[in-house]
């Protein structure tokens, strides 16, 4: 399984952000060929201190090539097109293989 992950640094309007997020983009996201599952949260914490992020994204997809051809996509053109419209704090988007270590 490959993971896409999205961390979302203060909007400077956050109701704004949930709001277009949950009601505007994630639909968008939906969309996506190939996505096998996906969660977010705007309840994010840290250990210690204030949380460097104000929102988490992860999407699950069978392996690199898949996310890649999402991503590409009319549909994954259309998701990344849309985070200027709620992300005003900036975004950080990275991937990874994700491995089990349990089992």
């Amino acid at each position: 399984m490959h993971r896409l992950l999205v961390l979302y640094p203060k909007p400077a309007d956050p109701d704004h952000f949930r709001d277009y997020y949950v009601t505007k983009h994630i639909p968008l996201v939906m969309n996506w060929p190939g996505l096998l599952a996906c969660r977010y949260s705007f309840d994010v914490a840290a250990t210690k201190g204030e949380a460097p992020y104000f929102a988490v994204f992860e999407a699950d997809f069978a392996d690199a090539a898949a996310m890649a051809v999402a991503r590409s996509s009319p549909q994954g053109q259309r998701v990344s097109a849309d985070v200027v419209n709620y992300a005003t704090g900036g975004v950080v988007v990275i991937d990874y293989p994700v491995q089990d270590s349990i089992g």
